[in-house]
């Protein structure tokens, strides 16, 4: 029987073995050198060659990664994935390499960092676990390796992302003592304290449902959205998005309507969510049989698939399936369905029919899971809405008064520096504060969201000193178990569950009627979460109590937005303080309104949304974004783009993001950009036709055309996607035009845009003696940048007007 082998040396000659034949190849390493990378380098160019996927992660834990290593590895290795922790100062200093040969795994794990002096002669253990020692081990270890390296804490590695990686690791080591550069013989490894902390969440409690004969029938809001998705499948779709706030069965929704298909596939992204899906599936069809496929089971021949995405989305899984072995597909929280991780998948298989399921506007956190659905979102339901139906608890929501200083601390992309955050929370005149405006307020059954552990601990023992019964509940509790802590809170055992991101998807308690927000608001997307974890209708439960903490700190002032129902409605009159339903109440301290006038008056935080958003998705995509990209996948609202800048090159003028020969062109064509930026567009005909004009190419789309010679490629494109149809013409006109008469179209063509267009453009478009022309002069070296910009312009119009018009019909 092959055994554990222990490796004190040359740990290197085992991993390029290994690499000669791998077809998957993960890495994990706390940091990486220049010198270790180029010993491995050549193999792992071989395995890149042959097709192997390659993965690799670090981190930048005490600066030690070296931005040279990263830009070797991005230069010359693209074709892996490669993505570093960002600490936030705290330790990280995992080391493990996983290989998959012919299906068997090998494991790797022990002592070895990235480096020469780590790979060949340093003093390190490593354990080598062959296929055959447990097969069970590699996939734990690689679930574990998906978990961390497609967390929120990472980032991608690019040119951009090394850029910034570079000046932090300059001022770093320039304001350190210690020796700041190694040579290969005298680089050394850190030892470091404990693993970063991963949050998980809890099984939530099978709800009720109404039960006749042992059949189940759909709730109000999920016969709404039943009803919503037969239209879908009648209309011939063969995707489609539910947007259904939390509380109203997502999970449940999806069952019945997966009663219409034989094998179905159910993917999320933790295993407890698997299980609770599992188990509602299974309470609506008990006939057919179910299993669980993540780095525990693996029971793939079953008619109900429940697949983490992680384990599915590994090559040696995703294979093992055919691209038609699912009738149905079903995404579950579908925010996150725009990730490479799901992307894998989407691209592999061809089901009849896509389900995404969601409590989170994908405007919130921004990925573009409207396009994956091809634009087809077949119902949606705030949860303002559902209080408004009776369907979800009402709320009081207090607004009180934080005067600590965020500005000081520094921001680390998507959240504060935690140490930074903990000097300010690990006061005891800050716990004071919390429990004066939680004992004023409270219910009887609280949460309280906190930042970290350390704040969760903190606050549990300041309130149980106090005489309350609290525990903090995270992945590193040992006294309490998931459950037992619900049980307690729901029985009154306890007073509060302090908590980290533990409730924030698939969990409820539904008798909880209070939420203390004592951290600062991050993500919108995870605070409308969390505020939907109070909005479960319960016996003896009139309202939910929501007790916020309002400082300075980011997106303080537009963290309101998430209880809008409307926020495309522009008649309406908004302010500081939102208008909720009248069974609803929001209620500020003083100074807390104050303070956001004042952030409102200093700043614009929607301009400054659109900045944070935009350097976000640079770094992200290691490039600029073009204007759809921002669209599709910055955390942001594009529609300010035009508000404030006028277009988008104007954007990126006023952010001083533009070289200097763009600057020129933008500033002698600035008015034809926001011609094309701001023209009306109640159909979409306009942008199609300058889109035909822009596929020839950037030498000869000034040409004049006829509305004859656009017909062709306005009538594909119109009909190429039925949505586009549905939306852009009447019943008879769509007849008419699957019928393709041409002179019809060119007449329609000659009406509509051109005319229109031509009438409205100040002299830039004429439209004379059937000839339409764009009346730009142009320098020849100004073509290619003037071409690209009315072409992204072009392109997120379209996909806008699509997506925005689709939205109206549901």
């Amino acid at each position: 029987m092959t055994k554990l082998q222990l490796i004190t040396k040359n740990l290197v000659d085992t991993i390029n073995t290994l690499t000669e034949e791998a077809e998957e190849i993960y890495i994990l390493t706390s940091f990486v050198m220049k010198s270790g990378v180029k010993k491995i380098l050549p193999s792992l160019k071989k395995a890149a060659l042959r097709g192997a996927e390659i993965k690799i992660g670090t981190g930048d834990y005490l600066h030690i990664t070296q931005p040279d290593a990263l830009q070797l590895l991005v230069d010359e290795l693209p074709e892996a994935e490669v993505r570093m922790w960002k600490s936030g100062g705290k330790s990280f200093h995992p080391k493990a390499y996983l290989f998959r040969t012919n299906g068997l795994g090998h494991l790797i794990v022990g002592s070895s960092n990235l480096s020469a002096s780590a790979l060949t002669s340093g003093i390190e253990w490593n354990l080598h676990a062959p296929p055959a020692v447990d097969k069970d081990i590699f996939e734990k270890g690689l679930e574990e390796f998906e978990g961390i390296f497609h967390h929120e804490y990472t980032i991608p590695v690019n040119k951009e992302t090394i850029k910034q990686y570079r000046e932090s690791y300059d001022q770093f080591h320039r304001e350190q003592s210690v020796v700041k550069h190694w040579t290969e013989a005298e680089e050394t490894e850190m030892i470091f304290a404990e693993p970063a902390d991963q949050a998980e969440i809890v099984s939530e409690p099978t709800e009720p449902y109404i039960v006749s004969k042992e059949t189940l029938y759909p709730r109000p809001a999920q016969k709404e959205a039943l009803d919503a998705l037969e239209n879908t499948l009648e209309e011939e779709y063969d995707r489609a998005l539910v947007v259904m706030a939390t509380g109203l069965g997502k999970t449940y929704l999806a069952a019945f309507f997966a009663r219409k298909f034989k094998r179905i596939l159910f993917i999320a992204h933790q295993k407890e969510l698997l299980t609770q899906a599992k188990k509602s599936f299974q309470h609506v069809m008990p006939e057919r049989t179910a299993g669980i496929l993540n780095a525990d089971y693996k029971e793939k021949d079953v008619d109900m698939l429940f697949a983490s995405v992680f384990t599915l989305g590994m090559k040696h899984h995703l294979e093992s399936f055919a691209p038609t072995d699912f009738d149905l597909i079903i995404i579950d929280e579908f925010h996150h369905a725009a990730t490479n991780s799901y992307q894998t998948i989407l691209d592999y298989f061809q089901p009849e029919f896509l389900l995404g399921v969601t409590a989170t506007p994908d405007r919130m956190d921004n990925k573009d899971v409207y396009s994956i659905c091809d634009g087809n979102t077949a119902y949606r339901i705030h949860f303002i809405e559902a209080i408004q139906k009776n369907w979800l608890a009402p709320f009081v929501y207090y607004g009180v008064y934080d005067d600590t200083d965020y500005s000081a601390l520094t921001w680390l992309g998507t959240r504060y520096d935690e140490e930074q955050l903990l000097q300010v929370q690990l006061k005891e005149e800050m716990a004071e504060k919390i429990e004066t405006a939680w004992k004023k307020y409270r219910q009887t059954k609280t949460i309280g969201f906190c930042s970290s552990i350390r704040q969760a601990e903190f606050l549990s023992q300041y309130f149980n000193q106090k005489g309350w019964k609290t525990i903090a509940l995270h992945s590193q509790t040992k006294s309490y178990s998931r459950q037992d802590a619900i049980k307690a809170l729901d029985s009154g055992e306890l007073d509060i569950i302090f908590t980290v991101d533990l409730f924030n998807e698939g969990i409820d308690i539904p008798s909880v009627d209070t939420l203390l927000f004592a951290r600062p608001t991050q993500s919108l997307t995870i605070f409308t979460q969390q505020i939907g974890r109070g909005l479960r209708v319960a016996d003896g439960k009139s309202h939910c109590v929501i007790i916020d903490l309002i400082g300075n700190y980011r997106n303080a002032d537009i963290k309101l937005q998430v209880f809008d129902g409307d926020p495309d409605n522009k008649k309406k009159k908004k302010g500081i303080i939102p208008t909720v339903p009248e069974n609803c109440h929001i209620e500020f301290d003083l100074e807390a309104v104050e303070l956001l006038k004042e952030m409102t008056r200093k700043k614009n935080p929607r301009k400054d949304q659109l900045l944070y958003a935009y350097e976000e998705l640079k770094l992200e995509l290691g490039r600029r974004p073009s204007y759809l990209e921002f669209h599709l996948k910055a955390h942001a609202d594009s529609k300010a783009i035009k508000e404030f800048y006028g277009s988008y090159s104007g954007f990126l003028h006023a952010i001083q993001e533009m070289t200097e020969q763009e600057e020129q062109v933008y500033l002698k064509h600035e008015s034809w950009f926001q011609e094309v930026e701001r023209t009306s567009m109640t159909k979409s005909y306009k942008m199609v036709v300058l889109s035909y004009m822009l596929s020839k190419g950037a030498n000869k789309w000034l040409e004049s055309i006829t509305p004859e010679e656009v017909a062709p490629f306005f009538h594909d494109y119109l009909t190429s996607k039925e949505y586009r149809k549905r939306i852009d013409f009447s019943d008879k006109q769509s007849r008419e035009l699957e019928q393709y008469e041409e002179k019809k179209v060119a007449t329609l063509i000659d009406n509509m845009p051109m005319t229109k267009w031509s009438g409205s453009s100040k002299g830039m478009i004429t439209f004379k003696n059937n000839q339409f022309q764009v009346h730009i002069e142009v320098e020849k070296e100004h073509e290619q940048i003037l071409f690209k910009w009315t072409k992204e312009i072009c392109e997120y119009r379209l996909h806008w007007h699509f997506e925005r018009k689709d939205r109206v019909k549901v």
